[in-house]
This record gives structure tokens, sequence and C-alpha cells, in this order.
């Protein structure tokens, strides 16, 4: 072995460079949030494993073990809530600062604030003239900037989840009529000389779905409007979207057709077997106001398949999230469960790995009460829109306070009835 020779005078022996420590990022609070649910929903699973084996052992489950698994499936609830609620701020769209309308839409909106603050039509009424457009109509007010109108819709599409599965639709009149044909040409197989007799024409049916004022009439001080800190368009969204969401989704889920669109539950319901066009079909539990005790998922499984493949490719379901809370605790023959998660946060949650929509519109489990709906709901559902919010400047009415009047025309209805099955808690 050969000594080790001296390091030459004059040279730095060199140093091994440091490594910098490794920086995790921090998660924000709706990764965090959605952590705690994951961990929530293992607690769940562990939880409800032990009370099923209760019941297989001893035919019935501990109380104790019943009643924790009923808390961590609130807490469940109450953590997915919350997910949604920080989801929706963060959905906030940020206003264009750029492109080819910026200028005007600069002045609509300096415009549009000087109208809402101090009641100045003056912008307003300039900016009509130059477009050559008839902007109020007989009985007053303006369309908000395009910014507040957007902004308003998206957020709808987030609260209202009929709303963001259904086709949406966007008439300048007051009423949208679509044809449809329910059935198809007719076909038939010939020999080379045989006649060709003539064959079935398709008929076609209109679908009338008429535009409804849905309208909220949020009040301000006048202190409050001449406060220039506040972003009025901004409170006006604020005030508004969650009002007109909520009437939404009630509309869309049960309206009867009465001033207000008409909601896939108020249609005719038939037993499935017997389905025909105009009505929705159901598939039956087999229990009235519960799922059968022999197999109670097994009707699940009916109702997927009671919807034709080109749709049930496209299909979610929906129901309350109540309803969700008893569908988690079910498994399949091989002991999984048929409720999992979503796989990030944002995502929806599956059953049987169909998308599941929450809409507290539906109605609960409940004796002959249909509450859980699966289909296509972009070809079986369409929401139809007025183009433009408006709002009316009220400073007379309910004085000091300064009123105001904000409408916007929504119809809907069901446009293709075999999209959509219905699951009925009944016996037949």
């Amino acid at each position: 072995m050969h000594d080790k020779q001296p390091a030459k005078r004059g040279r730095t022996p060199k140093v091994a460079p440091e490594v910098a420590p490794e920086v995790k990022a921090v998660p924000d609070g709706v990764t965090a949030a959605f952590e705690d649910f994951m961990g929530a929903f293992e607690a769940f699973k562990e939880v409800n494993d032990r009370r099923l084996a209760e019941i297989e052992e001893k035919l019935v489950s501990d109380v104790v073990t019943r009643d924790k698994v009923e808390r961590i499936n609130k807490a469940m609830d109450d953590q997915s809530r919350m997910i949604d609620e920080m989801l929706l701020k963060k959905m906030r769209p940020s206003l264009s600062r750029g492109g080819a309308g910026e200028i005007e839409a600069a002045e609509h909106k300096a415009a549009f604030d000087a109208y809402i603050r101090r009641g100045d039509e003056s912008g307003l009424r300039e900016l009509e003239a130059k477009a050559m457009s008839a902007g109020t109509p007989a009985d007053g007010g303006y369309l908000v900037p395009p910014e507040t109108d957007s902004e308003i819709g998206r957020r709808l599409s987030v609260v209202s989840p009929v709303r963001a599965l259904a086709t949406v639709r966007q008439v300048s009149g007051s009423v949208l009529k679509k044809p449809f044909s329910p059935a198809g040409m007719t076909a038939g197989w010939v020999s080379e000389t045989a006649a060709r007799p003539q064959t079935g024409t398709a008929q076609l049916a209109e679908l009338s779905f008429p535009t409804m004022e849905l309208y909220a009439m949020p009040a301000a001080s006048q202190a409050l409007l001449d406060d220039a800190a506040v972003d009025i368009e901004a409170w006006i969204a604020g005030e508004v979207d969650i009002a007109f969401a909520e009437q939404e989704g009630t509309a869309f889920v049960s309206g009867d057709g009465v001033n207000k669109p008409k909601g896939l539950l108020s249609y005719d319901q038939v037993a499935d077997g017997v389905w025909e066009w105009g009505k929705i079909g159901y598939v039956a539990t087999g229990a009235a106001g519960a799922f059968s005790a022999a197999g109670a998922s097994d009707v699940l499984v009916d109702v997927v398949y009671a919807l034709k493949a080109g749709h049930r490719q496209n299909a979610s379901f929906l129901m309350s999230r109540k309803t969700q809370g008893q569908i988690r605790k079910f498994k399949d023959a091989d002991g999984n469960y048929i409720w999992q998660p979503p796989a990030k946060a944002g995502d929806p949650a599956s059953l049987m790995g169909f998308p599941v929509a929450e809409a507290e519109d539906m109605p609960a489990i409940a004796a002959d009460a249909t509450s859980i709906a699966f289909g296509d709901f972009r070809a079986g559902y369409l929401v139809v829109d007025r183009v433009g919010v408006r709002v009316l400047r009220d400073p007379y009415s309910a004085k000091p306070y300064v009123l105001f009047y904000t409408t916007k025309r929504v119809g809907g209805g069901v446009q293709n009835f075999e999209a959509i099955k219905l699951l009925k808690f009944s016996a037949n």
C-alpha cells in the first residue's frame, strides 16, 4: 500500500457542498380539511366493521358502537360541508384585466357604480346610446356589468347541484321551444327484388320551457353606499347569489311549474316496467320508508341498470347528505364499501363507481318518497337562462335605506324522460 501524499501547499481542500434541508409544502386549508376527512373515513370504516361483526355474532350491535358510528358519520358530513364552503370561496373569479373589451368594461363598471351609489343614470344612458341598445326595460333597471353577471352565474353552479349537472341554455326571449323525437324512424330487411313498403316517419314532440322571474331585494344604507372602500358589485353578488341558488335548487328538484321551473320530481312517476314517454320511471326498494332488509344495496344496482347504457356512462346519483350518510354504511357481497370518498378535494364522492351529487332539496327517506335520483342529468334536464341580471335602484320605498330590486329570469324542466330514474322507498 502507498502512503497518502501530503496536500500540496497553496491549494484549498475541497469541501462537500452543504445540502439544503428539504422544505415541505405547507398544505392549504382545503388540503388539510380533506386529509382530516379521509382520516375520519378510515375511522368510520373501522368502527362500522366492528358494528357489522357484532350484528353477525350477536344479531345486535352494541349501543356504544352504534353511537360512535353515527358520531363519526355526522363529523364526516360536517367536514364535507366545510370543504364545500372553502372550495366555493376559492372559486370566486377574478375580474379580467385585459382583452379587447377592457375599456368598455371599465366604462360600464364605473357607470354602474355611479348608478348604484348615487342614482346617477347619465353614464349608463350614454353607454346605451353608444351601443344603440335598449338596456332599460319598461319598468326600469339596468343590466349589471358582465363581471357581476358572470360572478352570480358561476357561484350558482356550485351552490345549486342540478344546475351544475344539467344542460344550461341562454335565450333572449321568454320561452325556449325545443323539438324532440321520442322515437326515431323505422327500418326493415328486404330481399333484393322485394317491394320496399314505406316505413314509419319519426314523430316530433315540442317541449316548451318558459322563463320565470326570480328576484331578490337587498337593502343598503346611504352611508354604506358612500363608503368608497366597499365593493358594491361584490356586495350585490354576495347578497343575491345564495338567495337565488336556494330558490333555484328547490325549483329544479320539486318546483310545480307555476311561476317557477318544473322540478324533476314533479312529473308523473310510474314503475319502470310500465314506463312511457312523458313520465319518469322508478324502482321500488321493496319496503316502505326503508331499504329492503335482504340485500339493501341490491336495489341500487337495479336502478343503475334501469338506465340505458348510452345514458348510464354519463350518469350521477342525486340525493341529500342524510341519505348519503345511510348508504355510506353499505357493503357489497365481497365486503367492500360501495360508497367511496372523493379522490381529492373538490371531486365528488362515488357510489358503485358513479359520482354522487348532494342536493338538500331531495326528500329524506320516508314511506313512498323518491329520495334518490340516478341519471344522465345533462341529457335529461334543461335549465334555461334569459340573458342578463337586472338591478333597479329604489331610494324612496324604504327610507333611509336604498333598495336594489335584482331580477333574473330562469326556467327549467325535463327534456328527456328516459335519461332519469328514481328510487322509491315503497313496497311496490
